[in-house]
């Protein structure tokens, strides 16, 4: 099946041009020389969208990391899954947006009639948190193209069982990522974190790594799982999970905004996708406050 996907890919590219990307909405680095191209990390050399296209095709796992508020990485992110939906059917796409409560809800919406955005909104119980501007066009695709619409993330009473009761910290954790997973931990909660808290939290990003690894193997193949870009990194999050069982491990795709971090290399992700950026916020300004 493998050879199947890569054959198709190359008679794709044989027989079309390059598909055009959405027009950036992100206003930060849109000069930047590599924008819209892809970083391939193991051979040190930047790749077009399309060849990113190409070199996914054969893949049965797929992993895309984000930065949740990038318009941008959203857009990308439909036009990498109708891309592939070109070369070959997509099986699964998965998201880290939904927990396995809101299952049902989207198994009675699969390849249905989809009512207005509000409407559908309501029947999934889509949770406020995650801006439907940016994933609704993600959803439909989900529901209408591939066969399968997954949740991947835990629910809220998994999650606070794990906090409550934090498992140990799993071995597949090298001293660096787990120092690294902690401190992005008590950075994200801007320094009010007790430090307390820290381990259950940690066995709630753990869990949901697991969960999110389990549920994209499980998954019609060829499968593609949205997370944000710390689930997505290869030393630090989904991948680390993956069991040998469960056959190749995802190739992984990140995101990344133009401007800022050095880019990751081979450890982290095997292709980065270079997007202008969202002017620099202070997250933490407004912690606190309703």
């Amino acid at each position: 099946m493998k050879n199947t996907y890569c054959l198709l890919a190359l008679c794709l590219s044989a027989s079309a041009g390059a598909a055009e990307l959405p027009d950036w909405q992100a206003s930060e680095h849109r000069n930047d020389a590599h924008i819209g191209q892809v970083w391939d990390t193991a051979a040190q050399q930047w790749r077009s969208a399309d060849q990113l296209v190409q070199s996914l095709a054969g893949s049965a796992h797929v992993l895309v990391g984000e930065k949740h508020d990038n318009p941008d990485h959203h857009q990308l992110q439909l036009w990498l899954l109708q891309q592939l939906q070109l070369v070959r059917p997509q099986g699964a796409l998965v998201m880290e947006m939904l927990q396995p409560g809101q299952q049902v809800f989207v198994n009675r919406l699969q390849g249905q009639p989809l009512p207005d955005s509000p409407s559908l909104q309501k029947q999934l119980a889509w949770q406020d948190g995650w801006e439907w501007s940016f994933y609704g066009p993600l959803v439909r695709w989900g529901l209408q193209v591939p066969e399968r619409l997954l949740a991947a993330n835990l629910g809220r009473e998994q999650m606070m069982l794990r906090y409550r009761q934090p498992p140990p910290v799993s071995a597949r954790y090298s001293a660096a990522a787990r120092q690294q997973l902690e401190q992005t931990i008590l950075n994200s909660h801007c320094g009010k974190l007790d430090s307390a808290q820290v381990a259950p939290m940690l066995a709630i990003q753990q869990g949901r790594d697991e969960q999110m690894a389990r549920a994209l193997a499980e998954a019609p193949t060829p499968a593609l799982l949205l997370a944000g870009a710390y689930h997505a990194r290869k030393d630090l999050g989904v991948p680390l999970h993956w069991q040998s069982s469960w056959g190749q491990a995802p190739k992984v795709v990140l995101l990344q905004e133009a401007g800022g971090a050095v880019l990751p290399g081979a450890q982290q992700a095997d292709f980065v996708w270079l997007t202008p950026a969202l002017p620099e916020q202070d997250y933490c300004a407004n912690w606190g406050q309703d």
